[in-house]
This record gives C-alpha cells, structure tokens and sequence, in this order.
C-alpha cells in the first residue's frame, strides 16, 4: 500500500482544494502549515507494533488520515477541506475512490471536527462504516 507523501498532500491535495472546495474562507499557503503536524498525520496510518500494523486495511487509514488532519490542526484554515482532498488522493494513489460527493464528505468533516476527542474511538468506528458504503 502506497503512503501519501508530502510532495503529494502540497502539490496535489492542496491545489485541489484550493481550486474546488473554496467556501467562505481562502486557504493559506501550504507553506503556513504547522511545523511536523502534517507529516505525523501522513505517518500515523502506517505505524507498526511488534511487527504488525496497527491500521491493516486501506479503509482503516484512510479514516484514521482524514480524522487526524481534521482534529490535528495541521493547517491555520482549511483543515476540513484538506481532510477531504488528501483523503481521496490517497485513495487514488492505492487505486480506490469513495463514491461520495466531496460536499458530503465534507459535511463529514464537520461532524469530525464538532466532535469531542474522547469520542474518537465512535467517531473513527462510524467513519469506517461510511467509508466502506462508499468504497470502490
């Protein structure tokens, strides 16, 4: 499985969602990003215990990556939007898609981000279960 880079989330996912997802606010310079924030979110889904992955499937870091970017603030705006672009181009990197409309996806998002962080383990189980009705 192939893991979303950094060149990938700046040049790709950022383009895309400043050129299509631009709602009331602009978002900044992918430049502006907290430092280390994103690069954790991107390495999270991938992390390995004793030699086993704690996030095995495709569906499980895909929305552990669109939780993380959401609830980690790795950008000064445009959080949400960026969730959902990096989302699906990781998906489209491992040859996947979610057959949702990305205005859902992002009302998704805001569930996410409304949502309290002890609340993470039912947010993340209800995320895969929508994920997995939309997967192709």
């Amino acid at each position: 499985m192939k893991c979303i880079s950094l060149h990938e989330a700046e040049y790709i996912a950022h383009s895309l969602a400043k050129e299509f997802l631009n709602y009331d606010e602009p978002i900044p310079d992918f430049k502006t990003r907290y430092p280390n924030k994103l690069e954790s979110c991107l390495e999270q889904p991938f992390q390995r215990f004793d030699n086993k992955e704690l996030y095995p499937s495709l569906i499980d870091k895909s929305t552990l990556l669109f939780y993380l970017i959401i609830k980690n603030h790795p950008f000064e705006n445009g959080n949400k939007r960026m969730a959902v672009t990096i989302t699906l181009v990781f998906l489209h990197i491992n040859d996947h898609w979610l057959m949702i409309s990305p205005d859902d996806l992002y009302d998704l998002a805001c569930i996410v981000a409304k949502s309290k962080p002890e609340n993470k383990p039912d947010i993340i189980a209800r995320l895969r279960t929508i994920f997995k009705r939309y997967f192709s």
